[in-house]
């Protein structure tokens, strides 16, 4: 059974124990915001009465580097306790599933969202994003 660990604020044991709920974590740069959504992953997935599958999962960060990292920790302690439990067919599965969970950035989400349903917006399916930061991604009326 996973245990969390006593280090965390009563703030940030919430986040990571809430069930039954959308959960939305927003913090200021260093305030353990990586560290809280990967526990919460983590204690989901590894939950034995009520196991959380990675292609459940979706978290929207605002950098590429967040999200990274976010999959890097939770493949790390993934092999951690699949280290503990060689044999257990779940963690593997889980595991081979880190790289196409969906996490990633905000942009990205969006842009698959779009890709998505191109037709029903009127768009291409070659829709990509503009390379010009001020440039309108928007078709032209």
């Amino acid at each position: 059974m996973y245990q969390l660990d006593e280090k965390w604020t009563p703030a940030q044991r919430d986040a990571i124990v809430s069930r039954g709920e959308t959960l939305l974590v927003s913090a200021a740069a260093g305030s353990g915001k990586t560290a809280v959504l990967t526990e919460r992953i983590l204690s989901r997935v590894l939950d034995e009465n009520d196991a959380l599958d990675l292609s459940a999962v979706l978290v929207v960060t605002f950098t590429k580097a967040a999200a990274a990292e976010l999959k890097a920790r939770i493949r790390a302690a993934l092999e951690r306790e699949l280290a503990k439990d060689p044999g257990n067919r779940r963690l593997h599965t889980q595991l081979l599933s880190v790289g196409r969970a969906k996490i990633c950035t905000i942009d990205s989400f969006c842009l698959d969202l779009i890709r998505a349903h191109f037709d029903d917006l009127g768009l291409s399916p070659r829709v990509s994003v503009p390379t010009k930061r001020r440039q309108s991604c928007l078709p032209k009326r």
